[in-house]
């Protein structure tokens, strides 16, 4: 089945995969593609819409990103938001100009409720703003649907054409009403029926892996979190005994982690071969520090060993991944060359050594679309809301080098955030929730000896889907909880902090 797609061309805005995200939740499939997409190329895709995202150029600044101006004839339903809405504007002869005041936050918004985005609205809503041009004069033949007192073109319209435009973000969760104008884009302008679904997912991804692998037979790394337990169940189902997976303890999971996840596959049925690997992992990490420098070693360690195992037991045709769409967005630059955050441990191929085609069932899921097909498909609360995990494990929530003795005090701290969490009922409130274990040790007094021990910092965080994250304000009493027993059970740690740190600037993780 072919889905109905609006394509986001995404013009460098935060808040883009906000957008596919939000037509998603409306059962709408969205994917996101560079500025660059040709209008052949869309024409090509047929999509039912296409959404211009924001970004943080100007439209008349040297390098901002442009479009392909035949986008503009191809006749399909475009909205355009914030930078989109000015691009638009520039491109049909509009005025696009430094705005006065800055608009940064909530504004007022003043609808016409006549126009097809604003069908069933109130009058007026708060909305989030976020540029520093504004449309002085909409190109000819366009309506003025919406006004605020610093932009007195706040929306756009010019239905003969199917052309729209919005200088606010109706997919940030601030602004009033912004998935009903998102829906009344999708189902009203575009005609949308809603076909995307977690139970159309599962049936149409288990007929394409049939479809890819035929009778070859797959090898999956499972980790034991969400993503590569959902994938290993939609092969099996797919292809049953003709998939292996493959577990390799590397020393770097979380207190009794190794053992837990090889019980609980065990219940699943899936075919598992575990490999414990701990003493080659520590032994090549020994001394290292660097953050990107233990994630690569790691990454390679990883491939010799599940390359062994997998060899030793037989010929595979295809590797299973569980990359996800946010892995994909975050490793691909769209709009030209960007610095790497970090290197990610799913994405980005293989080895030349290794002649396995990739099976990637999750490639186009967010992450809470992940849990819905866990749900889907019958998996245990355990495996659908773990929070997850990084694929180099403790090694980056412990700064410096990873010894066994500095990973047992991790270890020991982080199964105390996680256990306080969830008696506290904040588990699956949260992203994420963790220790990690800082270089730094610190005086501190326990009975009537002067200690010298570790810090930890705990990080919880709140997000849909990890691109963005606020830190959680988790009430005192729990926080008291979580440093009182770390500090009491945990020898070696005598002071606990609390990271109120939102991403961005900085990221979910320490490394």
């Amino acid at each position: 089945m072919t889905h109905q797609t609006i394509i986001v061309l995404d013009f460098g805005s935060q808040y883009t995969q906000l957008i596919a995200r939000r037509l998603r939740e409306l059962a709408v499939f969205s994917e996101i593609l560079p500025p660059t997409t040709t209008a052949e190329e869309i024409r090509r895709r047929a999509p039912v819409g296409i959404i211009f995202s924001g970004g943080p150029k100007s439209v008349s600044e040297p390098g901002a990103p442009g479009v392909d101006p035949a986008i503009f004839e191809i006749g399909t339903p475009t909205l355009g938001i914030c930078y989109g809405m000015q691009l638009l504007t520039d491109r049909l002869g509009g005025a696009v100009e430094r705005a006065p005041h800055r608009e940064y936050g909530l504004a007022t918004v003043s609808f016409a409720t006549s126009a097809p985005l604003f069908a069933g609205l109130p009058g007026e809503a708060r909305v989030w703003a976020s540029h520093g041009d504004f449309v002085a004069r909409a190109p000819e033949g366009f309506e003025i649907v919406a006004t605020s007192p610093n932009a007195p073109v706040a929306a756009i319209q010019h239905p003969g054409r199917k052309l729209y435009g919005l200088l606010f973000h109706p997919e940030v969760a601030h602004t009033e009403h912004g998935t009903d104008i998102l829906r009344n884009f999708a189902f009203g302008v575009c005609g949308c029926r809603g076909d995307w679904t977690m139970a159309s997912f599962v049936e149409e991804s288990i007929a394409r892996i049939r479809q890819q692998v035929g009778e070859g037979r797959v090898v999956c790394g499972l980790s034991g979190g969400v993503d590569s337990t959902v994938a290993a169940v939609l092969l099996h189902r797919a292809i049953g005994d003709r998939l292996t997976c493959i577990f390799v303890d590397n020393g770097l999971l979380r207190l009794n982690e190794a053992e837990q996840v090889r019980t609980r596959f065990t219940r699943l049925g899936l075919p598992l071969e575990f490999v414990d690997a701990s003493d080659l992992f520590l032994e090549r990490l020994d001394g290292v520090s660097d953050p990107e420098r233990k994630r690569k070693i790691i990454g390679a360690t990883f491939i010799d060993v599940f390359e062994r195992r997998a060899n030793e037991l037989g010929t595979f045709d295809f590797l299973a991944q569980g990359t996800l769409y946010p892995d994909v967005i975050e490793s691909v630059s769209v709009i030209g060359p960007s610095a790497a955050i970090k290197s990610h441990h799913n994405v980005g191929g293989l080895p030349e050594r290794m002649r396995f085609k990739l099976v990637e069932p999750l490639r186009e899921l967010f992450k809470d679309e992940v849990r819905a097909v866990g749900t889907t498909l019958g998996l245990d609360d355990e495996f659908v809301w773990r929070q997850p995990f990084p694929g180099p494990g403790l090694a980056v929530r412990l700064l410096g080098p990873a010894t066994r003795d500095r990973l047992d005090l991790l270890r020991r701290a982080d199964a105390v955030v996680v256990d306080e969490v969830r008696k506290a009922g904040w588990y699956r409130k949260l992203w994420q929730s963790f220790a990690v274990l800082l270089p730094v040790q610190s005086v501190g007094v326990m009975g009537d000896g002067r200690t010298y021990e570790y810090t930890v910092a705990i990080r919880a965080v709140e997000s849909k889907d990890g691109m963005t994250a606020d830190w959680a304000r988790l009430p005192h009493d729990l926080l008291a909880a979580i440093s009182s027993r770390i500090v009491n059970e945990v020898r070696g740690i005598n002071r606990v902090v609390y990271d109120i740190s939102s991403k961005p600037p900085a990221t979910i993780e320490w490394e």
